[in-house]
């Protein structure tokens, strides 16, 4: 078997090797001499979380969250930017592509220590529609994303709180000016103190209003700044990129004064655009290995270490006292049913012991239920792993895509212990129709994602974004999965249908089922699932805000170690809460703890997840496919949350019950 899987893990390793990613960080830092030719590379044009607008006082103005999810390619036609003789895409990993980068070369010329200054690159003719939308892009901080050597280009900010410089991923397409117009508004007397006055049109007076007036700029000149860190006998190494966008009103390329009007695209007719560009190289004393360092920047770690300190100490005190209750009502319960009572032989039982007759018994859609619990043992063991690499530096940033890949990868590798846990837990429930698990549990879920993904690709398709998954990628990781996923989820289930003895039952099933007595409402499967709910979602809460601004805003995550932490903190609470719900329910009898046991672990947490997402929003999303997107997506990572913590209730429920009804004697 471990030679299986090591065949397995190999086969998926060249698989995705084929996808060719271009760029390994830490393996083959590129050394460039004087001279030599540094390969620019433009990225997809990402949406930004926050931007700044400039008001007529010079001021910088914050303006609000982006209305824009999905980015677009660089040489979407509508841009008019310019391009190279042949446009060459460059290949990319699996997780980038998923991810929606689209690199691609350029027609920018840089060599290593050859300083440029107001270079033309070329003229072009922006009609008034296709400016009209630039101008919405750049009021919505649109970036551009260029990489040069690896290495994002950057623009610098400035953070108050820690007051320190850092380098923010990408730069501006353009920049915004806020300027105070004069509006004409009408108003209207007010009626008479009978109310019977009546209004006509020219009862109104005309007054004038100031209001704020948005002004793009599109910027048609970049400022490139190179830095370099010299190794001696002229080795020269790139350790950053800043890009310095400015806008330049010009009739010619042969200016790039920038104390002229800056350009404003105008939205009824035809712009022509001279773009030009300025290249400068300064000497740093970073060295390669850390050149990621200025780029890697947490606005406030104080709040994540707050956070993630208090919920520990909370974790500590739940986890505690549940224990402490638990084993000592357990102690009290074993004390009680194995006491040998001559005196009163035929003392009557109470408590969870009088359903060992019905607590094994199998539940209904007994199918479903094991094949969820064993998808979501799946997607617990990538994520687990997934971070745990991440956090020991694996998986670094600067290796564009490798999380995504690795990610699908691992996913791929554990669906033989998916399929044998879905197994296993159908042996447990003793369902007659094992055939059926073995071959559902590795299709209905993946197929159900990746049908989600395809409906959600068919939007992003329609808005002409960069981040539509390409069929061949699609087809691909098809091909993957029944290639190497599905053989290996057939062995798993394979393996425990023989191996596995989770069905051999400590105690003997009834043939008539129990009536289940009247529940506090604190027990009932609604209340017990918003209760229990809470204290996994608060353990990860904080970490969320900033994976959605990973994802959906293009900046870089890194703080794995956080991430880690807080996923062993969810994974603890989860187990805690659904064990102690689950051994009150069955001392008041409830012996139906199966289902209950996968809906109080998963669906609490997955709907605080959820609303989270939205109130993350500020619901000021724009236009329907952006609404469509956010919630399609947000749904789809909730869902995904429910399987994994609904798997870890059920299983941790699924062995207390074995293991407190296998410690007392039942006639």
């Amino acid at each position: 078997m471990i030679s299986h899987t090591v065949h397995l893990g190999l086969a998926l390793l060249w698989a995705c090797g084929q996808v060719n990613a271009f760029y390994l960080p830490g393996v083959a830092p590129t050394t460039y001499k004087a001279n030599d030719e540094i390969p620019l590379l433009v990225n997809h044009l990402s949406p930004s979380m926050y931007w700044q607008h400039e008001t007529e006082d010079g001021e910088n103005m914050k303006g609000d969250k982006s209305r824009y999810l999905y980015s677009y390619d660089y040489y979407y036609d509508r841009f008019h930017f310019c391009q190279p003789e042949k446009i060459v895409k460059e290949p990319e990993s699996l997780g980038s592509i998923i991810f929606g980068d689209r690199i691609y070369n350029s027609p920018y010329q840089i060599k290593m220590l050859e300083e440029k200054t107001c270079v033309p690159l070329c003229n072009t003719i922006i009609p008034g529609k296709d400016a009209e939308f630039i101008n919405k892009l750049i009021k919505n901080g649109f970036f551009q994303n260029w990489l040069i050597d690896g290495l994002p280009a950057a623009r610098v900010v400035h953070d108050k709180s820690t007051n320190s410089d850092f380098y923010g991923n990408g730069f501006e397409l353009g920049s915004v000016e806020v300027v105070q117009a004069v509006a004409q508004a009408k108003t209207h007397p007010k009626e008479d103190d009978s109310g019977s006055a009546k209004l006509s049109t020219r009862d109104a007076k005309n007054v004038q209003m100031l209001k704020n007036v948005e002004l793009p700029y599109f910027a048609n000149h970049h400022d490139i700044t190179v830095e370099y860190h010299d190794r001696g006998e002229g080795n020269l190494r790139v350790v950053g990129v800043t890009v310095d966008p400015i806008s330049i009103k010009r009739s010619s390329p042969g200016t790039c004064q920038t104390s002229g009007d800056p350009l404003m695209l105008d939205e009824k007719n035809d712009n022509e655009v001279y773009f030009t560009y300025s290249v400068r190289f300064v000497a740093s004393d970073t060295v390669w290995a850390t050149r990621w360092d200025k780029y890697l920047h947490t606005y406030d770690p104080t709040i994540q270490w707050f956070s993630l300190v208090n919920f520990s100490i909370v974790v500590v005190l739940l986890s505690s006292v549940v224990i402490h209750m638990l084993l000592k009502a357990l102690r009290s319960d074993f004390a009680r049913y194995n006491e040998l009572n001559l005196d009163n032989e035929f003392q009557e039982d109470s408590g969870w012991k009088l359903t060992h007759g019905d607590v094994f018994r199998i539940p209904s859609k007994s199918m479903l239920l094991s094949i969820l619990v064993g998808s979501g043992i799946q997607l617990f063991l990538m994520i687990s792993v997934s971070i745990f690499f991440a956090a020991l530096g694996f998986l670094s940033p600067s290796s564009r895509g490798s999380l995504g890949t690795v990610m699908f990868m691992l996913y791929a590798l554990f669906g033989f212990v998916g399929s044998y846990t879905s197994m296993g837990v159908y042996k447990f429930f003793r369902g007659p129709y094992w055939k059926a698990n073995m071959i559902l549990t590795p299709l209905l879920v993946p197929g159900c994602l990746l049908l989600s993904i395809v409906g959600l690709n068919m939007f992003l398709l329609g808005a002409h974004s960069s981040g539509t998954i390409p069929a061949k990628t699609l087809f691909f990781i098809v091909l993957l999965w029944f290639v190497i996923s599905v053989p290996s989820a057939l062995a798993g289930s394979l393996i425990a249908h023989k191996k596995c003895s989770w069905d051999e039952h400590p105690t003997k099933t009834n043939q008539v089922a129990r009536q289940v007595p009247f529940q506090p409402w604190y027990l009932k499967t609604v209340a017990a699932t918003f209760i229990a709910g809470i204290f996994p979602f608060g353990s990860i809460a904080v970490e969320l805000y900033f994976i959605y601004t990973s994802l959906w805003y293009n900046k870089i995550f890194y703080m794995f170690g956080f991430l880690f932490v807080s996923f062993l903190l969810l994974t603890l609470t989860t187990v805690l809460v659904t064990i102690l719900i689950t051994y009150h329910s069955l001392s008041l009898e409830n012996w139906q703890w199966q289902w209950r046991s996968f809906i109080v672990g998963g669906v609490g947490c997955a709907i605080y997840m959820f609303v989270h997402s939205i109130l993350f929003t500020k619901l000021k999303l724009g236009g329907f496919v952006t609404i469509v997107l956010y919630v399609g997506y947000s749904a789809v990572i909730s869902l995904l949350c429910c399987l994994v913590t609904g798997s870890i209730g059920f299983l941790s429920s699924m062995f207390f019950v074995r293991r407190i009804y296998s410690s007392i004697k039942v006639e």
